[in-house]
């Protein structure tokens, strides 16, 4: 062969194959970490998109899209096939108490006084201490995590231990330390309470996942004078205040009795309490008057409707907070008697079934609004709407995948539907969280569930032991 004919073939070989075919040469595609694809993509920010998929980089997500767009301009390490399913924001859970995932099913069937003074307040302070909230967490870590929850609001004690348990597994929290005006398990006086809650916000100040939060419990087991202290200190530390607010009618006589008359959110607006750092939980008694206080200062409603009807503590209001202007949220509560299971899903179709039922109207709430309480209702709730609650591109990469192939889902003909009213957090296959996949195919990566189940059944007995005495 002579040297002009290697030359040319050589040539050849490095002509890319789209000038020789006359195109132009295509653009190297972007890296992404992950790439989740294939499914129904509910953004909760805008129409979905069938075959719908989105790439995430470090803890963000990049881009989202169709299935085809985003791997004409992006590759990844990583590829997780939605296909059959639906891809969405994980869930928020926009209150709880999880390590009380240790008392489920101590004193079911009893209303919340009853309830709270005659089991759970004598329970947690004989049996809870630092490695009983560790247990509980990293038991309910394993439940939420399972169920898609990829965000919770909590009230506890010992909460810096909470926190850096759901930080392990990698879930997103606002983590709130609950004081009480009398000796709680963590700490037995105000004083020492508040020592430790500066601790804790100082801790977790700036973390990724954790929001360090003051939860004084309620306007009937907190002074005036103290919750004129926390108030002071959320101003001083930017912290979230979480609080339980009209739960129960008995809360109205309680407060009515001590501060001539008022209702618990007129109490708390007269003090100064209330601002757009409170999240009060509940709210089943608010006036109209009270929610359109709420609104005007900027304060969060999170509703419960399983814990409500457990306690029957009675039907929150939900179109007077939306025609007040509130940001409401959706929380399980406690899974000790007042629910006692984390499963959204359960939540969200429990909460569209009550609102019906109270204003006898079968829509009143529909799948896609509860779906959007779950979601950025509960990201707008916490205050956390510009990291999660949708899928939108520079978010935090926290996403969902549920399956939708089960006989019990199909056929599907509102994909809101068929994740409301048809699946359940069994049916959640994969939970992301920062861009991290804490559960893939049903098996969780961040939680040894097995070895947390054993350990609480170890604790229900010494719990057992500890009410005998």
């Amino acid at each position: 062969m002579n040297r002009s004919l290697r030359t040319a073939l050589f040539a050849l070989i490095l002509v890319p194959s789209a000038a020789l075919a006359g195109g132009t040469p295509q653009p190297a595609k972007q890296k992404a970490d992950l790439i989740v694809r294939g499914g129904t993509l509910l953004t909760m920010a805008g129409p979905n998109v069938e075959n719908g998929a989105v790439a995430i980089k470090g803890s963000a997500i990049a881009a989202v899209g169709t299935s085809r767009d985003i791997e004409a301009a992006w590759t990844a390490t990583e590829v997780i096939d939605a296909r059959g399913g639906a891809i969405l924001p994980g869930f928020v859970n926009a209150h709880t108490h999880v390590p009380m995932t240790l008392f489920r099913g101590i004193a079911d069937d009893r209303d919340l006084m009853d309830w709270l003074q005659n089991f759970i307040f004598p329970a947690e302070a004989k049996n809870v201490d630092r490695e009983f909230v560790r247990v509980g967490t990293r038991l309910a870590a394993a439940e939420m995590i399972a169920s898609g929850t990829t965000t919770f609001a909590d009230m506890y004690y010992f909460e810096a231990d909470i926190a850096r348990e759901a930080k392990a597994a990698g879930l997103r929290c606002v983590a709130g330390e609950t004081l009480i005006d009398f000796p709680a398990p963590d700490n037995k006086t105000w004083a020492d309470g508040m020592a430790y809650m500066k601790k804790f916000a100082d801790e977790f100040k700036g973390d990724p996942l954790v929001v360090a939060a003051i939860a004084p419990h309620a306007p009937y087991t907190v002074s005036t004078e103290h919750l004129r202290e926390v108030r002071a200190f959320a101003t001083a530390n930017q912290t979230p205040i979480l609080i339980h607010v009209s739960e129960t009618t008995d809360e109205l006589t309680q407060v009515g009795k001590a501060h001539d008359g008022k209702t618990p959110g007129d109490y708390l607006e007269s003090i100064g309490f209330l601002g757009d750092d409170v999240i009060a939980a509940h709210g089943v008694w608010l006036t109209r008057g009270e929610a359109e206080t709420f609104a005007k200062r900027g304060t969060s409603v999170v509703h419960c409707p399983e814990s409500n009807m457990m306690l029957a503590s009675g039907l929150a209001p939900l179109g007077v907070f939306a025609a007040a202007g509130v940001d409401i949220g959706l929380g399980t509560d406690g899974p000790a008697g007042s629910n006692n299971n984390l499963d959204m899903i359960e939540e969200m179709a429990s909460a569209a079934r009550l609102q019906k039922v109270l204003r006898k109207d079968p829509k009143a709430l529909s799948a896609r609004a509860v779906l959007e309480l779950a979601t950025i209702g509960g990201a707008k709730a916490l205050n956390l709407a510009d990291k999660i609650g949708t899928i939108e591109s520079g978010k935090r990469a926290d996403i969902i995948v549920v399956d939708l192939s089960s006989a019990s889902v199909r056929p599907i003909y509102s994909i809101e539907s068929a994740i409301v009213y048809a699946a359940s957090g069994d049916d959640v296959t994969t939970t992301i969280v920062d861009g991290k996949v804490l559960m893939k195919d049903r098996k969780i990566k961040t939680v040894d569930a097995k070895k947390a189940s054993a350990e609480a059944d170890a604790i229900r007995d010494k719990v057992l032991a500890s009410l005998k005495k």
